[in-house]
């Protein structure tokens, strides 16, 4: 299985090398043996990063079909007569979204605004360094 060194696993996760090394110790995550720079199995860094994601509670009690949710800040808003572009800070994630002035008007969206980004896509584009 493919590995990671340990300061790669940290910036994956979003936390410092230390706490890294903490999981390690604490069994959450298993050092691959051998010799040279301390690495962490992959397959292991995913299946931590899933089971202790912790996302800020959606304000909407409402069920859908998207699975895709994003809480975040609105950072900014920039609107013409007809169109605006909304960016949202969700976590360490930029989220940008073209919708109607109506829409910004309507949900009263400003900098400063606890706004939910939902993602719907029948198109998602994944990439892979083959380096």
């Amino acid at each position: 299985m493919a590995q990671v060194r340990i300061t790669e696993a940290a910036r994956f996760l979003g936390v410092s090398d230390d706490t890294i090394r903490r999981w390690i110790d604490q069994g959450l995550l298993t050092r691959a043996s051998g010799r040279g720079p301390a690495t962490v199995d992959t397959l292991d860094l995913a299946r931590l990063a899933r089971d202790h994601a912790v996302l800020p509670t959606d304000p909407a009690d409402v069920g859908r079909s998207a699975r895709n949710r994003f809480v975040g800040i609105v950072t900014r808003v920039v609107a013409d007569t007809v169109m605006a572009q909304v960016e949202v800070q969700c976590g360490p994630y930029r989220v940008v979204s073209l919708i109607s002035a109506e829409a910004v008007r309507d949900l009263g969206l400003e900098p400063g605004v606890v706004a939910t980004a939902v993602v719907k896509a029948t198109n998602v584009i994944i990439e892979r360094d083959r380096g």
